[in-house]
């Protein structure tokens, strides 16, 4: 029986297919047999919070930020006289 072209087509295909699959297979590397001991995890794990508290404080910052501007220009359009808000109760008493 002769094959057709369809069915060589596909022999082709499975062939580079398995040869493939094989290949992909052969480069894995193997598991490695390694052991992390507790204060190599304790050092991992304490970096990676200040890591976390690092972002969290800049990301607390960056909201700030813009609120604290706000109350500030709010604060100081309150008053006919900012500066004199800001010298204290005491200034009076100076001049």
């Amino acid at each position: 029986m002769r094959a057709t072209k369809n069915h060589r087509t596909y022999r082709t295909t499975i062939l580079l297919a398995t040869v493939a699959a094989l290949a992909v297979l052969g480069a894995m590397p193997a598991p490695a047999a390694a052991y992390v001991g507790p204060g190599a995890a304790l050092s991992l794990l304490g970096a990676l919070w200040g890591l976390l508290v690092a972002i969290g404080a800049a990301v607390a910052f960056a909201v700030a930020w813009p609120i604290r501007r706000y109350l500030r220009s709010r604060r100081d359009r309150g008053g006919k006289t900012p500066s004199a808000r800001r010298r204290g109760p005491h200034a009076a008493s100076r001049t």
